[in-house]
């Protein structure tokens, strides 16, 4: 890159700043081999912005500068919400990590400018599953915790999240009072940091034991169904190189049935040997799981977390071998299970990009159906707003998140993988299958499925070409994609004062379908791209799950193409 000299002294002089300020040798250390090198765009990258908090926290690829994850940016971000905190009035945090290699490290800086602001912490001194970390600030009414993850993410990455008083993840105007806390911050090596140890915990910092903890965490979410016969499940397990090992293993074996870990990848390890991307949506991220059930035709399920384990992954036998449900499918099969529990007011949760069929099952179970932003700091901030005239009973995301009950005011894929195997054996007990339960609910309110497509801007400015794309379809829609007739369109940058907050204004637009389904696209908000999503249906008076099955086949390829359709509405070229 080229820089004029004013812009060169700037960038040389924002680097010698930030070496001063850094409290971690190794990152200055890197930060100074980019001087030496005069590596100037390197420097750019790095010194050029600042990783923005917001309701997702932090999170980013680990390195030295502002716009890296490292020990400065965790301080700093910590000092931030320290003060936000004590103006509130002070009071507990829940502090938690996960076994990236930096986790413990960021971990240790967080509770220690967190003690010196005089907050009391209560730690886990071991790499812990995020559910149980936002369990336990339930537990101890904790004003706020922070978990030190990058959940799936690439190796490379990490993060740091933030739960509010409530037990959910924070949402405006909370994220935003803690930037601006975050930006008054000066150097790192300035803000006031407690060395404490493990062995020496005070009355503002001590250490939790994860298994009493866990132990409450079980009893919570343990809620079998005295009236269902169930048959005990083999089970295939993978954390991934994650925390969730111990945890999902002891859950599914509380429940009665036999999980047979993959070994290669039980043991935390931040390096993710054996994935390229430890995301259970990824392909090959399964294929070691995979190879276990194959050579055995006696195993039911295949169940992986992510490497925090708040998210679940499940795979099921099927006439043509091991088929992954999607996250859309996960979501409505617990839903229906969920709903049989007996409450006078239910009310179910998904995502805006998530199935509306999860509203088709719940108005057959007369229960209220809510749609949210993205993210599932939305769906629990939803269902406090609507308590306690509306009991919580299930929320989901389409990207393998689900939470069951009230334990957990987060995604959780520990505690979802016991209720989902519950349902599992159910249907054994009763001689027939998962994928049977998903053709019944076909049956009684019509096929859904779910298809998505990414369109790339390419060439310099491509984010500033994704709004007047948005707006160009707005003025001028399509009336068919691909055959199927668009009904009406709907803006969701607009008329947020009309609708609750978790439906508040997003850069979204809904195509309507009318019967066959809707069209939504939306930016995927990091790169210069846009994410298509097609959600079809259609009813079925077919009786074997065989051929309902084949028939969501077809009606899936036949999304793909509207999705496709959708795209070339936009302006780009049709595929090859």
């Amino acid at each position: 890159m080229s820089l004029d000299e004013k812009s060169r002294e700037e960038l040389y002089s924002a680097a010698a700043q930030w070496i001063d300020g850094d409290p971690d040798p190794a990152t200055r250390e890197e930060m100074e081999r980019f001087v030496a090198a005069e590596s100037d765009e390197e420097l750019a990258d790095r010194l050029g912005a600042r990783l923005q908090f917001g309701t997702a926290g932090l999170r980013g690829a680990v390195g030295a500068g502002p716009n890296r994850m490292n020990r400065s940016v965790v301080i700093q971000a910590t000092r931030g919400l320290a003060v936000h905190l004590l103006n509130q009035g002070g009071g507990t945090v829940v502090v938690g990590y996960d076994a990236r290699l930096s986790s413990r490290q960021f971990m240790e800086d967080t509770v220690g400018v967190l003690a010196a602001a005089g907050l009391t912490v209560r730690y886990f001194d071991v790499p812990t599953p995020t559910p149980l970390v936002a369990f336990a600030a339930l537990r101890f009414d904790a004003i706020a915790a922070v978990v030190v993850t990058a959940s799936h993410n690439p190796p490379q990455d990490n993060g740091y999240k933030v739960y509010a008083a409530n037990g959910a993840q924070i949402v405006p105007p909370d994220d935003i009072l803690i930037a601006a806390e975050i930006d008054k911050v000066g150097p790192a090596a300035l803000v006031p940091r407690i060395r404490w140890s493990a062995t020496a915990d005070s009355d503002l910092c001590s250490s939790l034991d994860a298994g009493p903890v866990f132990e409450q965490y079980l009893e919570a979410v343990h809620r079998p169904r005295p009236d269902t016969d169930r048959q005990p499940l083999r089970i295939v397990y993978t954390p991934l190189h994650g925390v969730g090992g111990y945890f999902t293993q002891a859950v599914l074996e509380y429940g009665g049935n036999e999980v047979v870990p993959v070994l290669t990848q039980s043991e935390p390890d931040g390096r993710f040997p054996t994935v390229d991307f430890p995301n259970p949506e990824e392909p090959g991220a399964l294929d070691e799981a995979f190879a276990i059930a194959e050579r055995d035709d006696s195993f039911d399920l295949i169940v992986a977390n992510d490497p925090d384990a708040d998210r679940l992954s499940v795979s099921v036998p099927s006439e043509s071998g091991w088929r992954a449900l999607s996250g859309n499918q996960v979501g409505v099969l617990l839903a229906d299970w969920c709903l049989d529990g007996g409450s006078a007011s239910p009310a179910v949760f998904n995502s805006v990009v998530s199935s509306p069929m999860l509203g088709s099952i719940a108005a057959a179970r007369g229960a209220l159906w809510a749609t949210t932003l993205t993210g599932f700091k939305w769906i629990w901030n939803a269902a406090l707003d609507l308590a306690p005239e509306y009991e919580f009973i299930m929320g989901y995301e389409e990207a393998l998140g689900y939470s069951v009950g009230p334990a957990v005011r987060d995604k959780d894929g520990i505690s979802t993988a016991l209720v989902f195997a519950d349902m599992a054996g159910a249907a054994k007990a009763q001689g027939s299958t998962v994928l049977d339960r998903l053709a019944g609910l076909y049956r009684e309110v019509g096929i859904w499925t779910s298809a998505q497509h990414s369109v790339r801007f390419e060439g310099a400015g491509g984010m500033d070409k994704i709004e007047p794309a948005l707006n160009a379809l707005l003025d001028d829609p399509p009336t068919e994609l691909a055959g199927i007739a668009v009904t009406g369109i709907k803006d969701y940058r607009t008329g947020a004062e009309d609708r609750p907050r978790y439906l508040g204004a997003t850069p979204l637009l809904e195509l309507d379908l009318g019967d066959s389904g809707r069209c939504l696209i939306r930016p995927s908000g990091t790169e210069p791209k846009l994410k298509i999503y097609v959600d079809l249906t259609e009813p079925t008076d077919l009786e074997s799950t065989t051929e309902i099955m084949a028939a969501e086949a077809e009606l899936q390829a036949r999304g793909l193409i509207v999705a496709q359709a959708a795209a070339v509405a936009l302006g780009f070229s049709p595929p090859a």
